[in-house]
């Protein structure tokens, strides 16, 4: 293809993004900073960028390495950037871009195999622990191995814990105090050395600790590697930071993409402090905000801004692009089985009105929360499906499912591979009904059927053989691209980052829950209120908070609501101003976009009462202008929901009033 033709498909990949992801896809050069709210199009921000830049000869596609936190997220950005044309870019984790450079740099640098990957801490925490005479259960492994990778993220070794750990704020691990925690770290080493092992953190140390001592192997890297754009810069740890200025050397070409109010993975050492001080480290920086937000209707982002509003969190304040929605519903219950079973009420009410079970999702602050709203779910017959615990392409059924399929595909046939492929499932226990059984079962028999809807799925796509099938669930697999779940997704509100549904029903927002008890310190209040504000979100059109007041029927109903919502949770005076339809929110609670629709509306409206000769407040009052603007009605029927418009008025104004807001949207 020409180079004019080349530049004209660069040309055309920008048509349809807003001002500020124009801006962030053609700032190509020098360091680029672009803070990007909840579903402001952060991904077809850096997509376009990369592409755009391969596009009009910028960047030669093997020179660019995006980064990101996930398989899921780095396949995406692989297949998004396939579809632009520019299917040569390097896309990967930390981790995977670190381990390949591992693998290929230390054998011939340090005439030294890669180590054995040890991809679980708990057995190895386990044998340090026994050398050292030191008893642990299963809780304090867990506790361990998150404080061993905490160390090391922090670039920490034994010695730095034994001396730090107290100033930092560490408390007691296991009943082990900072000296015991440092024996612990540097025995949990030996262990993994004695058997030619590292853990995940290991390979970014051994990696970083390879370019810097080897200027071969960092000279190459930064050969091939000369353009880098990071996503959730808001989440890098210092061991990963100190990675990238490796990979960058002394150049700038550097692109970061993050919102610090989604920062919530400190207690695994993120900072969002990279992203906020990026103009102090690189003064000319380019900094770029995405504001308008495609997920979500103007009520939920009002919530979400009004949550930020209340607190010294850094953020972007989010402008809704969408019509507008149901109200935000806030609800309060006896009892946790109380609350379980009015949401799934409503999963069913909403199923029946046409919203996908797949397009919901409950989600809560610990994993614990879910027994109750997995039984209500149960005996309803609602199919659900429990985020965060292990991998769907890690599951034995899943292993077993792609072996046999693997073996069926080296045999020739002439019956359709959707066929063949349920048959090999009905083999290992998939049927087209759930069974009746509920747990292990029912997982079994879910994960099975996840399968065969993704075979169905792919085989619509092109898939034409069942060789084709099994290369590409090999493919997601590598990449941990999991199908989407049929049923109602319950997750943890840390699961719950990256993902979004057209319905969501925050479980369980009672204080002690969220924030959470072993919350104590300010930075860790901090913490939950950005979680709520993830949580928040992840809603694209219904939002449902909730709390019960005791945990048990008839239990101490001693809970409230959680402290990020005083103020927003509605009194029993805006809920019964609501049942009139009276609920119009105040000026200051309007979005940017709201309150600019205001100010149409009120200049519409003196011109009107020019015309007639009459007072301002006599064709509308300013509340009514205010119920319009936050409203956005589309038709009379709109209208007639407004307080202050009766029939006269709608007749008289109505159809002024319903192109303004067609114009404004």
């Amino acid at each position: 293809m020409d180079r004019v033709s080349e530049d004209q498909r660069a040309e055309r990949l920008l048509e349809h993004l807003d001002p500020e992801q124009r801006a962030a896809a053609t700032g190509l050069t020098g360091p680029v900073c672009v803070l990007a709210g909840a579903g402001t199009g952060k991904t077809r921000a850096i997509t376009h960028r990369i592409a755009y830049g391969v596009l009009t000869g910028t960047y030669d596609p093997s020179s660019v390495l995006a980064v990101t936190f996930t398989s899921r997220a780095a396949g995406e950005l692989r297949e998004r950037l396939r579809a632009l044309g520019a299917p040569g870019v390097q896309a990967r984790t930390f981790h995977s871009a670190a381990l390949r450079q591992l693998r290929y740099f230390l054998p011939r640098e340090f005439r030294r195999p890669v180590p054995r990957i040890v991809e679980y801490k708990a057995r190895t925490v386990a044998q340090a622990a026994i050398r050292l005479g030191v008893e642990v259960d299963r809780a304090a492994v867990r506790d361990l191995a998150a404080e061993i990778e905490w160390s090391k993220v922090h670039l920490w070794t034994a010695d730095d814990y034994q001396k730090q750990a107290a100033g930092a704020g560490r408390v007691p691990v296991a009943g082990l105090d900072p000296v015991g925690v440092a024996r612990l770290i540097r025995t949990y080493d030996q262990v993994l050395s004695e058997s030619d092992a590292m853990d995940f953190e290991d390979v970014l140390l051994v990696t970083a600790g390879l370019l810097a001592e080897s200027p071969v192997a960092a000279r190459a890297v930064r050969a091939q590697y000369r353009h880098f754009v990071v996503d959730e810069y808001q989440d890098v740890s210092p061991l990963q930071q100190r990675l990238l200025d490796l990979w960058l050397g002394e150049r700038r070409e550097l692109c970061v993409v993050g919102d610090p109010a989604q920062t919530i993975y400190s207690f695994a050492g993120a900072t969002s402090g990279y992203l906020t001080g990026f103009k102090r480290r690189y003064p000319d920086a380019t900094i770029v905000e995405l504001v308008r937000d495609y997920r979500s209707t103007p009520q939920v982002v009002s919530l979400a801004n009004s949550l930020l509003r209340r607190s010294r969190e850094t953020g972007v304040h989010l402008v809704a692009q969408l019509p507008s929605g149901p109200a935000v519903a806030f609800r309060s219950f006896a009892d946790d089985a109380a609350e379980a079973a009015a949401i799934t009420a409503r999963i069913r009410e909403l199923a029946s009105e046409g919203v996908p079970p797949s397009s919901m999702a409950v989600l809560y602050r610990t994993n614990g929360q879910s027994e109750p709203l997995e039984n209500a779910l149960g005996l309803a017959g609602v199919a659900y499906q429990v985020r965060g615990g292990e991998k769907f392409f890690a599951r034995a059924e899943v292993r077993q499912a792609l072996v046999l399929l693997r073996a069926a595909a080296r045999a020739e046939s002439a019956e359709p591979v959707i066929d063949r492929v349920h048959a090999v499932l009905s083999g290992i226990g998939w049927s087209e009904t759930p069974p009746a059984e509920r747990g292990a079962t029912r997982e079994r028999w879910e994960s099975l059927d996840a399968l065969a809807a993704l075979a169905a799925e792919l085989v619509d796509a092109g898939a034409n053989s069942l060789g084709e099938l099994v290369a590409a669930f090999e493919e997601r697999s590598e990449t941990d691209h999991a199908p989407a779940a049929k049923g109602v997704t319950l997750a943890s509100l840390h699961s719950a980052k990256g993902l979004e549904w057209e319905a969501v029903f925050l479980a369980g927002l009672a204080d002690g829950l969220l924030p959470i008890s072993l919350a104590t310190t300010a930075a860790d209040i901090a913490e939950e209120r950005r979680l709520l504000y993830v949580g928040i979100t992840r809603a694209k059109r219904y939002l449902q908070l909730s709390y019960a007041k005791a945990r048990v029927p008839g239990g101490n109903a001693n809970r409230r609501a959680s402290r990020f919502l005083d103020g927003i949770w509605p009194t029993a005076e805006q809920v019964a101003r609501k049942a009139r339809g009276l609920d119009v929110p105040a000026a200051d609670q309007l979005t940017p976009k709201e309150s600019a629709l205001f100010s149409e509306l009120r200049q519409w409206r003196l011109e009107a009462a020019r015309r007639a000769g009459v007072p301002d407040f006599a064709v509308l009052t300013d509340l009514t202008l205010r119920a319009v603007a936050a409203r956005l009605p589309g038709n009379t029927k709109d209208l007639a929901g407004i307080p202050g418009l009766g029939p006269v008025k709608i007749e008289r104004y109505g159809g002024a009033i319903l192109r303004l807001v067609a114009d404004h949207s």
